[in-house]
Parts: C-alpha cells; sequence; structure tokens
C-alpha cells in the first residue's frame, strides 16, 4: 500500500511538470496566482427501507427486510497556478447507519449484535486542468469500514476534450483492496468459534478481494439538440467472492455455505443519449449491455425527463427497466444437487426483472434556498423499487442534496 501511495505523489509532481512544459519562458507577470478557495459544500443525506421473502441468509427464504440511513459530506475546494493550470481537490466522508433482519438471522438464537451496523469511509480526489490544453488528469484514494469488512482504493484518471468542447475521451482505473471476515452460520462453528452474528464480533479469519474496473468513456455533441456518449466499463474480481454467511440448502435435505467461483470477469457496454425538447423539456435516455463470465446477461434501460416549469424549479420524472438471466450457480431453496460444484440461494443472482420508478424536485432560485445566497439549490429525489422474481421485493428510497457555494 505504501509503495502505491508513493507511486501516486510521484506521479503527481510528474504531472505538474508535463503541465508546466513550455511555459516557463512565458511572461506571467500579468498573472495573479489565485489562492486555494472553497469551490463548493454537497451534503447528501437518504433513507432506504425494503421488504422481501427470499433472503440468501437463510437459503432463498425468509426476512430480507432492511433500513439504511446514508449521508454524506463533499468539499471541494481549487486553486490555479501561475502556469494556469487549475489543480481541484475534494474530500468526501460518508457514513451509513443500517439494520437487517436477513442478517440478524446468521444466528438466530442470539438477536441484535448482527442486525445493525454502521459503514464509514472517506475518499480524497485530486485533479489538474489546463483548459488550454483541454486536459485533465486526475488520482484519488478511498477508505471504507464496517466490523466485517475493510476496502482500500485507488484510482487514476484522464480526460482530454476537442479545442471546440463538442468531443471528450476519458479514461478511468480503480482497484480495490479489500479484506473480508470469515463469518459462518452458527451451526457451522466449532467449538469457541462465536464469530460476528454472536456476542462477539471478532470474525474466524480475513479472506482477501480485489477488484479492478476500468471506465472508458467517449461523447461527442451530435447537433445543438443532442448529445451522446459511449461507454466501456469491464472489471475484474478475484479473491472471496463467495458470501460465506449464506446458507444453501439442497434437495436430499443437507445444508452448506454458499460457493461461487474465486474469480469473476464483467463487461458493460452502455450508451446515453441527451436530447433536448425545446427550452423545457430534455429526454435522458440511457440503456446497457452486460455479460459476465459466471454465464449472467442483462439488458438495462432508463429514461429520464427533466421538465423545466420556472427558470428556478424543475421535474424529473424517471424509469429504469432491468432484466438478467441469472448466474449458472443459482438455484433456489432445496433445489440444489449434491454434486453441483457451485452454489448459491441469492436470488439477486438469480434470473430476475425489476422496476425503479419516481421522481426528482431541483430548486436553485437565483437569491438561494430560503433567501440564503450560499445555499445554491435544494435536490429532493423519490423512487420505488420492485423485483419480480420468487415471492418479490420491494423497496423506496427518498434523498436530498444540498449545494452550498
Amino acid at each position: 500500500m505504501r509503495r502505491i501511495a508513493l507511486c501516486i505523489i510521484a506521479q503527481y509532481f510528474t504531472l505538474l511538470g508535463l503541465f508546466a512544459q513550455g511555459n516557463e519562458a512565458k511572461d506571467t507577470t500579468n498573472y495573479s496566482e489565485r489562492k486555494l478557495k472553497i469551490e463548493e459544500v454537497n451534503f447528501v443525506s437518504g433513507y432506504y427501507q425494503q421488504d422481501g421473502n427470499n433472503s440468501g441468509v437463510t437459503g432463498g427464504i425468509g426476512t430480507e427486510k432492511l433500513t439504511d440511513f446514508a449521508n454524506t459530506l463533499e468539499i471541494k475546494v481549487s486553486k490555479t497556478n501561475k502556469y494556469k493550470t487549475k489543480h481541484s481537490f475534494a474530500l468526501e466522508l460518508g457514513v451509513d447507519a443500517y439494520t437487517s433482519a436477513s442478517s440478524d438471522n446468521i444466528n438466530p438464537a442470539i438477536s441484535g449484535p448482527s442486525r445493525k451496523d454502521m459503514r464509514i469511509y472517506p475518499s480524497l480526489t485530486w485533479s489538474a486542468e489546463n483548459e488550454k490544453k483541454t486536459l485533465l488528469f486526475g488520482s484519488g484514494i478511498s477508505y471504507s469500514h464496517e466490523f466485517d469488512y475493510e476496502s482500500r482504493g485507488l484510482n487514476l484518471n484522464f480526460v482530454k476534450s476537442s479545442l471546440d468542447n463538442n468531443r471528450e475521451f476519458g479514461v478511468k482505473l480503480f482497484a480495490f483492496f479489500d479484506s473480508w471476515g470469515v463469518i459462518l452460520p452458527y451451526e457451522f462453528r466449532t467449538g469457541t468459534q462465536t464469530s460476528a452474528s454472536g456476542h462477539n464480533k471478532t470474525p474466524l479469519d480475513y479472506k482477501p478481494r480485489n477488484s479492478y474496473q476500468a471506465s472508458i468513456s467517449y461523447s461527442q455533441v451530435i447537433n445543438s439538440r443532442l448529445q451522446i456518449s459511449l461507454m466501456l466499463d469491464p472489471s475484474y474480481q478475484s479473491g472471496q467472492l463467495t458470501t460465506l454467511y449464506q446458507r444453501v440448502y439442497f434437495s436430499d435435505n443437507s445444508e452448506k455455505v454458499e460457493k461461487l467461483p474465486d474469480t469473476r470477469l464483467k463487461i458493460p457496454i452502455g450508451i446515453r443519449a441527451n436530447y433536448f425538447l425545446g427550452d423545457r423539456i430534455v429526454l435522458r435516455g440511457f440503456y446497457r449491455y452486460y455479460t459476465d463470465d459466471w454465464g449472467n446477461k442483462a439488458h438495462t434501460a432508463s429514461l429520464e425527463t427533466p421538465i423545466k416549469i420556472t427558470p428556478f424549479f424543475s421535474l424529473s420524472p424517471f424509469y429504469r427497466l432491468h432484466y438478467q438471466t441469472g448466474i449458472d450457480y443459482f438455484a433456489a431453496y432445496k433445489q440444489h444437487s449434491v454434486q453441483d460444484e457451485y452454489y448459491t440461494s441469492d436470488f439477486d443472482l438469480s434470473k430476475l426483472t425489476s422496476h425503479f420508478l419516481g421522481a426528482g424536485i431541483h430548486l436553485s432560485p437565483p437569491k438561494g434556498i430560503f433567501g440564503n445566497e450560499h445555499f445554491n439549490s435544494l435536490d429532493i429525489r423519490y423512487g420505488h423499487y420492485i423485483r419480480n422474481t420468487g415471492s418479490g421485493l420491494y423497496g423506496n428510497i427518498i434523498t436530498f442534496a444540498f449545494k452550498f457555494k
């Protein structure tokens, strides 16, 4: 980890040198270097709740009731140096507090310790943008922790725009190095192995999981009304991909913990289009095709239509449809054969169709929200989720986003 961090620092100073090349001889006497300033502050708060009866913890049957209260605070600052390169920094801190009735069934004899938990996830990103050369470089680090899971992330990104800003090509690279605590259902423990679902929240062991992802995009302005973006987001995972506290019940009434391959390759390809239908309505369409080497193939399509009611108020209804074939290793409760090499009864990995629909409102009055000029905008968004598989699952989410400038 230290070597990777040193590489990022070294790259940062190398990029500074690249941006400065060719500028040393220029006269900068008429240029005043900008001091570090706060660009904006964003605060997002959301509440999500769901319920269903196909929990993977209890072998594809039982409650999926869950609530999550999530909050993130982001502070963006920037500084322009004498070479007219804008350096931006973003510090973000996220905190989630959730309750999960299904996790509580890891050990149903002792209620409480695994029913609720908190996740904390800070991140820091940097970018350097040269508007004259229409170039942007950036990097970042992230961290996430909850009682049985720890993740460290790194990212790099590059964006090149055309001089007229009608075309843009971007590449982002991500790497996550995770450590996942081994938590077994209570009936699979031996001796003093109480693990996280008993009174002792110490997992029996920690297993690594590494994830690598690239995000490649190309955007093009077709005309004054239409612009499109093409996206390719391949990713590769290796390590502990099995959720060891999820049970699987077989056709002969035997029971084991979930078992899945220790590598996974995912390839999503997408297209996004924005069409300006007059001055008040925008059509935002999206389609993505997904495939992976676990046998799952999926199609996702969505449409969002922001409607400007006034210059300072807009309404955005949206709808998303998702269909997937399911992975090769899924079977419902007591449908697996004991001869199966891999097995899971997690319905999120099954053949399914899901719907997500709702609406958002955006407020940005010229004098600020509630007359506070620094309270720049307020967004409120509500969505309802339906998963049509097994006995079904539904969820509701409401999000508030505050921007201060």
